[in-house]
């Protein structure tokens, strides 16, 4: 009998499906196990690649299954939908990430560790109470425009509308002002929640020394420092920095044919965290150059010229882009145009 060379595993919450090949793709098992059957059968089974979708519990398993041994890869759920055959049921997840793993030009992604995860969940944890914080404090404004009560949008001017809460000359019913207080006390302790969030941030873009690097390019905070080395892979990986660009989706999308060259709107196709922080910061540039100028940005004004602000912040984080996979990979910090010239 064929000795497996590699196991697709469809993960589930309880019970999950395995498919087993050999080298030439011949099938050798089908099995479904429970959860806790799971370590105990991968131990039993003979060094070989192990393929799973990457999804929220990959990363986990996909550790305390290279412990055992087996070299683990993990492949986008999209990049394995083209291999599924005809009707989708676990049986054929299973084998069409056989499939997929078993193409020679698979993309794969990079294996999470605990601590990148951990990051990962201050990140959404903190960009979770942010969105409470604002949902909270657009449900008060709301309320309180019901009573005449009007106030700026944004986190900063809810200050007027607590001092109008406060004002007892303020024709507000009771029932209402007390209502409103729950909601400032909510947006309180969400603002001590989000700043403690940030302390530990900045705390931990300190320590890293590819985060401290990233940092020296204008643009660039240790918010986004550290979500580079959290959500990217080892920037190594990439050939070049246009490569790290385009998997941020910072890059136009392609409808290209026939040798004609056709290119429309960003992609968006890639880390949208990361992606995000780099244009926030790219227009934070922008502010900078608007208000002050700068002779070294001569690209950057005459882009400003021609072209919509918001296209020139993206062509801007683009270029954040491919410069952090340089300093990264080179291991140096920013440098100013005149001071390379």
């Amino acid at each position: 009998m064929s000795e497996v060379s590699i196991i697709g595993i469809d993960l589930a919450k309880r019970v999950f499906q395995r498919h087993g090949a050999c080298a030439n793709g011949a099938v050798i098992f089908r099995k479904k196990l429970t959860r806790v059957q799971l370590l105990a059968f991968m131990s039993e089974q003979p060094k070989c690649t192990v393929a799973m979708e990457a999804c929220a519990t990959a990363h986990c398993w996909g550790r305390e299954i290279e412990k055992l041994g087996h070299t683990v890869q993990l492949i986008a759920p999209n990049y394995v939908k083209p291999f599924v055959k005809r009707q989708k049921n676990d049986v054929a997840d299973a084998e069409a990430i056989v499939e997929a793993a078993s193409r020679p030009t698979m993309r794969f992604v990079a294996l999470k560790s605990e601590a990148q995860q951990a990051r990962a969940m201050l990140f959404r944890t903190r960009q979770m109470f942010i969105g409470q914080r604002t949902q909270t404090s657009n449900a008060l404004r709301g309320h309180l425009a019901e009573h005449g009560i009007v106030a700026p949008k944004g986190a900063i001017h809810v200050k007027c509308l607590a001092d109008a809460v406060a004002d007892e000359t303020v024709g507000l019913p009771e029932e209402v002002r007390e209502l409103a207080q729950v909601y400032l006390a909510q947006i309180e302790g969400l603002n001590v929640q989000i700043t403690t969030l940030d302390q530990k941030m900045k705390g931990a873009a300190k320590e890293a020394e590819a985060a401290r690097r990233a940092q020296t390019m204008p643009g660039v905070g240790p918010i986004t420092a550290l979500a580079i080395e959290t959500f990217a892979p080892d920037l190594n990986c990439f050939r070049r920095g246009r490569d790290f660009a385009a998997w941020l989706g910072l890059v136009p999308k392609q409808n290209s044919t026939g040798g004609k060259p056709r290119l429309g709107k960003t992609s968006k196709m890639g880390q949208r965290d990361i992606r995000r922080l780099l244009i926030s910061g790219a227009m934070a540039v922008l502010q900078a150059v608007e208000r002050f100028g700068t002779p070294h940005n001569t690209w950057l004004i005459a882009m400003l010229e021609r072209k919509p602000r918001m296209l020139v912040a993206v062509a801007l984080a683009n270029k954040m882009a491919r410069g952090l996979w340089a300093m990264v990979t080179k291991q140096v910090d920013y440098r100013t145009p005149a001071t390379m010239a």
